[in-house]
């Protein structure tokens, strides 16, 4: 479950449109959660329909082992236990047809659990905007609230 607060001034509007979880929490006024559960594995890019600047991302896992690279690259796999596994890497704005390519089958042993070198290409354009809950461009003359 990942609960949505508005803790600012104005109604926010969170949805997302893929297929990790697709949903629409309506509009919601400053100081009230809305809450969804995400009942299966996938990638859902969350939007507000207000605030075209707000974003986020939710990656669901069927899984509880997984790690987060620190802010140099790194990670580290902590009480995994010995055995064979398929490793797989997400990294925002990096297509799923180029991830794909880094999956592998990784063996984890209590004496070796370097897994080497990882390393997805740099990411050379950002994806274009997103369009509103409508599939239509958000409002250009709107003001930010912020």
């Amino acid at each position: 479950m990942v609960q949505f607060p508005n803790a600012d001034l104005s109604f926010h509007n969170v949805f997302s449109l893929f297929d990790g979880k697709r949903f629409d929490l309506g509009l919601y006024e400053a100081g009230s959660t809305k809450e969804v559960i995400f009942s299966r594995e996938g990638v859902a890019y969350i939007f507000c329909n207000i605030h075209p600047e707000m974003s986020a991302v939710v990656l669901a896992l069927s899984t509880p082992l997984y790690v987060l690279a620190d802010g140099n690259g790194a990670f580290h796999l902590r009480e995994v236990s010995s055995g064979d596994y398929e490793l797989h890497m997400w990294m925002e704005g990096v297509p799923e047809s180029v991830l794909e390519k880094f999956t592998r089958r990784v063996h984890l042993a209590p004496d070796s659990g370097d897994l080497g070198k990882l390393a997805i290409p740099p990411i050379t354009q950002r994806p274009a905007s997103h369009p509103n809950k409508f599939g239509q461009p958000y409002d250009q003359d709107a003001r930010p609230v912020y």
